[in-house]
């Protein structure tokens, strides 16, 4: 192929026996409202037969005319056109078709717009301009492509621009480096679903093939597809729809869809052709002839599957091709098929055989999103805490690839979301059980696997999310509770995390030193195995990093949350913002003595406590709520310096506080908890732009310190605390330079980011090959961590031993360990 020239658009037409309509549907692309510099015209002489390469040549000089001596179809004149090309577009328009104005301007604005777009699909309405020719794509499970509402007026709600299957073949646009990639369509198809087919195959290679309303052609009815008669029609309508079915769909789906679709056909093929059972029922008629006429409409269907046959070997390889480079799930594909199950036949006997195989094949089973259950043990409602706004987040992400529905073990409020939200209270086995038979994929927090048998015994795909290492947050929280106490809690909390991270087939943590840390105990719990490593070196496919997420832009604030709002804060004071709750890893009075301490000098700083309770009404609370209260009374700076929120406000106005603060804090003690913390508050003030004082000595403070995000300070330093928050809220040129780091930091937490390995995930779920099933379909580890000893280990030995040198060396190391013993 020539250079790729940029911006300019190829048409290629194919013309068959249409001649004037060709030179009709070419001269109308002289009326376009795109430069003539930028685009060239292809014709294709398709093997008519007679005088229309000479007319084409003398009626359209300026065209680039390819005449070939065979009617290659559609499909394969297409393709012969798209060779020549040398625009950066292809566009493809039936010859008796007449292209709007802006046809070729509203596609290329689309592929400009997005990068990711490979196709565009064209609005194509009658030659009147009244009625529907296609206005989107969809698909049947058997295969069968349709247009909804074709002839009918043209509906309101489809200006709405979408992303499709495929396009029609009568208007539509690709790249001319994705056709290129994919093979430019399947010259075995000749004409009908040849559109569908590298529709299909794009949307896997995980391009976008987007519908543009404002790309609109004109097409005349197929006046010439009556010459080409309905049993030829038919024949190609069913061969191509078993051929892009079985090259495109999966392997796990193709097992149910293929066998139930040749069923199908067949029962096609003998209802079209006005037969039913009794037609063929050996009790019945005469059994002494073997001579019977059969329709076209019924051979069409069996020759159909005799060529599918006959094309399989090169079918298979090019299924191979195609599944082995996908980059998206059935599942994904299966959101852009639409009316998944219409029928197109209303015969009477053709209904009830559809019915029995889609019943018998669970067809349509196979056919639907993923659907995966996310499960927080906080409150999901207008005011939520960490756990809850991670687990929102996710089953948010986790929406545009599968149907989700979000479990608190609290308690909810109505809320508007793109997914349904459900209260199970612990150990409602029962309502836990309907939920967990409905899913494939379970995503949970905290303790849900210890709380219900469904979860634990769960025969679908788990996700442990590990974000939040519990056992070393009872460490310090436990303390409380006595000598006992404290150890009962500790363990209890451990035996709950290893019991998930020995029983996911996926693990999310939150940080790359979570990762680390949770790889050792997982090294200790024997999941680091030969079998998971010989395809995933890293264990990338067992824990992945997955973060707090960050949204895209920052809320537009909506009034002032503390700013000449709360008593004591005024509207020029500088605010340092506590974001989030009081636990005890935390070290809030450090703080207030620093803020005391530096008020002395700056009578204008106010600390605000946005948190000081934990919304979960079965969390403990725990005494550092108290103590930074009372410290401050005791330096005389409640009410003045230091001021504490006595509630939690709305998540959705939460971004008031954030955008009316100065300085974002916090600090936390040197414990093993600060060492693998992932503090979500600290993403709170990255999002909003905040200058930041952190304590070192976690993942973040690490982060803030790199990047020039602000000043980390020593653990329990007060004088040091109170000279970072001095220094950095009275020097502008560094305030200048922490907001320009953070402008640059701040995309790597977006949350379609972070959560891209959790999205793939779900979209291609599978358990992890070091897990099995017992006999009752229990999943757990494939063997025992526990080091045999005794005399199992002394059998264990002698195995190997026999299995590597034979049994001369067996009788050896038995004589070395019997005279050991002596």
């Amino acid at each position: 192929m020539a250079r790729i020239r940029p911006g300019v658009v190829s048409v290629v037409l194919v013309n068959f026996r249409g001649t004037d309509d060709t030179i009709t549907a070419v001269r109308g692309l002289e009326e376009l409202d795109w430069p003539s510099d930028r685009y060239d015209v292809i014709v294709v002489e398709n093997g008519s037969g007679d005088d229309s390469a000479d007319r084409l040549r003398a009626a359209l000089p300026n065209i680039q005319l390819i005449v070939s001596k065979a009617n290659r179809g559609f499909a394969g004149g297409c393709n012969l056109g798209a060779k020549q090309a040398t625009g950066e577009y292809l566009a493809f328009l039936n010859n008796d078709a007449r292209p709007d104005t802006q046809w070729i301007r509203a596609a290329v604005e689309r592929f400009e717009a997005d990068p990711a777009v490979g196709a565009v699909a064209s609005k194509v309405l009658d030659w009147e301009g009244t009625n529907v020719d296609f206005i989107d794509a969809a698909l049947t499970w058997f295969g069968q492509g349709y247009k909804p509402l074709t002839a009918q007026p043209v509906p309101r709600n489809y200006d709405v621009p979408s992303a499709v299957l495929f396009g029609t073949g009568s208007a539509m646009f690709v790249r001319t480096s994705d056709f290129t990639a994919l093979g430019g369509f399947d010259d075995r198809f000749f004409m009908f679903f040849e559109d569908v087919d590298l529709g299909w195959r794009l949307n896997l290679a995980g391009r976008t093939f987007a519908y543009e309303p404002r790309s609109i052609a004109y097409q005349k009815h197929h006046a010439s597809m009556t010459s080409f008669g309905a049993f030829k029609e038919q024949y190609l309508l069913e061969r191509n729809a078993l051929f892009t079915l079985y090259k495109n769909v999966g392997d796990e789906a193709l097992a149910h869809l293929l066998p139930a679709t040749l069923a199908l056909t067949v029962r096609r093929a003998v209802a079209r052709g006005g037969l039913d059972s009794d037609a063929y029922d050996l009790r019945k008629g005469d059994s002494e002839s073997d001579e019977t006429t059969f329709s076209k409409q019924t051979m069409a269907g069996v020759f159909a599957i005799d060529q599918f046959v006959s094309a399989l070997s090169e079918l298979e390889k090019e299924r191979a091709r195609i599944q082995s480079s996908r980059r998206v799930t059935d599942q994904q594909i299966s959101e852009l098929f639409h009316q998944q199950d219409a029928s197109s036949y209303h015969d009477r006997y053709y209904l009830a055989g559809y019915d029995v195989i889609v019943d018998a094949f669970g067809v349509l089973d196979v056919v639907r999103p993923t659907r995966v259950l996310v499960i927080t043990g906080d409150p999901i409602g207008a005011k939520m805490a960490g756990p809850a706004i991670r687990a929102w987040h996710i089953a948010h992400e986790l929406s545009s690839v599968a149907t989700v529905t979000l479990v608190s073990l609290s308690s909810h409020e109505p809320v508007d979301a793109p997914f349904e939200i459900r209260t199970v209270r612990p150990y409602d086995d029962r309502a836990m059980g309907k939920l967990e038979k409905a899913a494939d994929v379970i995503v949970f927090q905290g303790d849900a696997m210890d709380v219900f048998d469904s979860i634990r015994d769960s025969t679908k795909v788990i996700v442990a999310d590990v974000y939040d290492p519990m056992h070393l947050e009872q460490l310090e929280q436990g303390r409380e509770q006595g000598p006992e106490g404290w150890t009962r809690q500790v363990q209890g909390a451990t035996d709950i995390l290893n019991e998930q991270l020995s029983r996911a087939d996926f693990m999310m943590c939150a940080s790359e030193r979570q990762k680390h840390f949770y790889l050792g105990q997982l090294a200790a719990l024997g999941r680091l195995t030969p079998t998971t490593y010989s395809d995933d070196p890293d264990f990338s496919k067992l824990i992945s990093v997955v973060p707090f997420g960050l949204a895209k832009q920052f809320p537009a604030s909506t009034g002032p949350a503390m700013r000449g709002v709360v008593p004591g804060i005024g509207v020029d004071d500088k605010i340092l913002l506590w974001s989030g709750g009081l636990y005890n890893w935390f070290d809030p009075l450090t703080l207030i003595r620093a803020v005391a301490d530096a008020s002395t000098r700056h009578d204008n700083l106010r600390l605000f406590f946005l948190g000081t309770r934990n919304l979960n009404p079965k969390a403990p609370e725990m005494g550092v709520v108290a103590e930074p209260r009372a410290l401050a009374a005791e330096l005389a700076v409640l009410g003045t310096s230091a001021f504490f929120n006595d509630s939690w406000l709305d998540y959705a106005d939460s971004h008031n506080s954030l955008a009316g603060a100065d300085l974002g804090i916090s600090t936390h003690f040197n414990l093993i908890e600060t060492t693998f913390s992932f503090r979500m508050r600290i993403l709170d003030y990255l999002l909003a732009g905040l200058l930041m004082v952190v304590r070192r000595g976690d993942h973040f403070a690490e982060m803030v310190e790199r990047e020039g995000l602000g000043i980390a300070v020593d653990p329990e330093d007060v004088s040091g605390l109170a000279a970072g928050i001095e220094t950095i809220l009275h020097e502008p040129r560094r305030a200048e330079s922490v907001l320009r780091n953070a402008s640059a930091v701040r995309h790597r937490f977006l949350l379609p980011t972070v959560s891209a390995r959790l999205v793939e995930f779900t979209g291609n779920s599978y358990h992890t090959p070091d897990i099995i099933a017992d006999s009752n379909g229990v999943r757990g580890r494939a063997r025992s961590t526990q080091r045999a000893r005794g005399s199992r280990r002394n059998v264990d030995l002698a195995g190997r031993c026999l299995s590597a040198s034979g049994a001369i060396l067996v009788v050896r190391k038995v004589k070395s360990r019997l005279g050991g013993a002596r």
